[in-house]
């Protein structure tokens, strides 16, 4: 149930498809997660990564073993969270966009402080502050506790909407640089994404 990390250490286009219907999952002293239904990769060489001019303090962990988080914040507020992936030390990442809710529900709406559970994770920092994911997770295991990745069938009985089906590769959204690289990727009918 829990992703393996030969998972990660794939080519990051193939893992980020392969994420989507995936569960994001972080124990803490209450379970909350959500299936993985957009992401956007980021490749090495990539001038809208971060990774783009080298390691530094602040993305070490984009270049540390695949399988690992990488935890940022943007605008001095949200807290992003991206899936290492590739080699150890190419610098790739496969950044998590949206996530449909699974478990933990009620803890996501108090988070989040509104009733539509469409509206709780459909964007990169809106799923962090809904799970409850902080920078004291930035480089931590996706296959141990707190944070883990699981499989689609983690759930009985139950799976994202529009999961299995058609993948959307489109643009990735919010960047200036490299704007135009098809590195975004959805669930195709899927309600819970951040943008059709």
């Amino acid at each position: 149930m829990i992703l393996s990390p030969a998972f990660y250490e794939r080519d990051t286009v193939t893992v980020a498809k392969d994420l989507l219907g995936c569960l994001l999952v972080h124990q803490e002293e209450a379970t909350t997660a959500g299936w993985i239904v957009e992401v956007e990769a980021y490749l090495q060489g990539d001038p809208a990564a971060h990774s783009y001019r080298g390691e530094t303090k602040r993305n070490s962990a984009m270049f540390g073993p695949p399988g690992h988080a990488y935890v940022y914040r943007i605008y001095g507020l949200h807290s992003c969270v991206n899936v290492v992936t590739g080699q150890e030390g190419a610098g790739e990442a496969v950044l998590v966009r949206a996530l449909e809710p699974a478990i933990g529900i009620d803890r996501m709406q108090a988070r989040r402080g509104m009733n539509d559970p469409a509206s709780f994770a459909s964007g990169p920092g809106k799923l962090t502050q809904a799970l409850g994911i902080t920078m004291d997770l930035n480089g931590t295991s996706l296959y141990d506790v707190p944070l883990q990745v699981r499989s689609p069938d983690s759930l009985p009985g139950r799976r994202p909407e529009g999961f299995p089906g058609e993948i959307v590769q489109t643009t990735r959204i919010g960047i200036t640089k490299a704007a135009d690289l098809p590195l975004r990727f959805y669930l195709k009918g899927s309600q819970y994404v951040s943008r059709r």
